[in-house]
């Protein structure tokens, strides 16, 4: 079923006024040798400071690969990427001090305790002794670690990856798909701690789950086969881009007669 005449074209809706991109890509390009396709085929995007921004797509679609290039893991083929006003190809110097990552494999250590991983980092990011006492406080007690500090990570790992990325105040954080995996209850507070530390923050949270996307996201920025397909808020993508499809149930013939059980498919609660 095709969206309404009124809606085609409407894959995306204009940046909310006054905000401040944090990451803006332009034209962005990888090719990787031995693969024909391009992992990103002419990606333009901006992520904007004090918003979440949902990477939404399936698994292939240039999340991963997007990431990377902000981060500096390898640089892009052609286009442009800047975080914060620096580019990734010339100046990650002056990036990595305001950046925080949680990529999807572990960076933790076995022979660590949680507040050791947090001093660790911390020592990475440039913060003095003084000033590591502090974050190790407030970051044990948001996200509910204050009974492990002193145990080590089993169990905990992705909860505690996630907050070592907002380690000595992060200006851009990027999370790749830090959910993923994680039981029930871990996924509930991961998700507290990123609202609320959103705030003067550019976030960026990678996903290929539709309801998180929608239930974190202020924005959500739907990629596929490297290029963008849309962006806007989720109500913005609701309201134009959802299919509506109606559902008729009649009871077959021997039953009590009924009224037909009419239903709306594919619209929010």
């Amino acid at each position: 079923s095709q969206r309404p005449a009124h809606t085609r074209g409407m894959g995306s809706s204009e940046a909310p006024p006054g905000l401040i991109p944090g990451v803006s890509i332009r034209s962005l390009e990888k090719r990787f040798p031995g693969n024909p396709q391009p992992a990103l085929h002419g990606l333009s995007l901006d992520f904007y400071q004090g918003l979440i921004t949902a990477f939404l797509g399936h698994n292939g679609a240039g999340k991963t690969t997007t990431l990377s290039i902000l981060t500096g893991l390898f640089p892009p083929t052609a286009g442009s990427a800047c975080v914060l006003g620096h580019d990734v190809r010339s100046n990650m110097a002056a990036i990595r001090p305001h950046l925080g990552v949680c990529p999807q494999y572990s960076v933790l250590f076995d022979m660590l305790t949680v507040d050791e991983h947090v001093w660790f980092y911390g020592w990475l990011k440039g913060l003095s002794a003084a000033a590591v006492g502090p974050e190790q406080d407030r970051l044990m007690q948001d996200v509910g670690l204050v009974p492990k500090r002193h145990a080590q990570t089993r169990g905990i790992q992705w909860k505690l990856s996630v907050a070592i990325a907002f380690v000595g105040g992060s200006q851009v954080v990027i999370l790749d798909e830090p959910t993923a995996g994680v039981d029930p209850a871990s996924c509930r507070g991961i998700r507290e701690l990123l609202l609320k530390y959103h705030d003067d923050r550019t976030l960026i949270l990678s996903t290929h789950h539709l309801d998180e996307a929608e239930l974190l996201g202020d924005r959500v920025a739907v990629v596929a086969g490297g290029r963008l397909c849309c962006c806007g808020s989720p109500l913005f993508l609701w309201c134009h881009l959802v299919s509506r499809y109606y559902l008729t149930l009649v009871k077959g013939k021997g039953a009590r007669p009924a009224l037909p059980v009419r239903a709306r498919v594919g619209e929010p609660e």
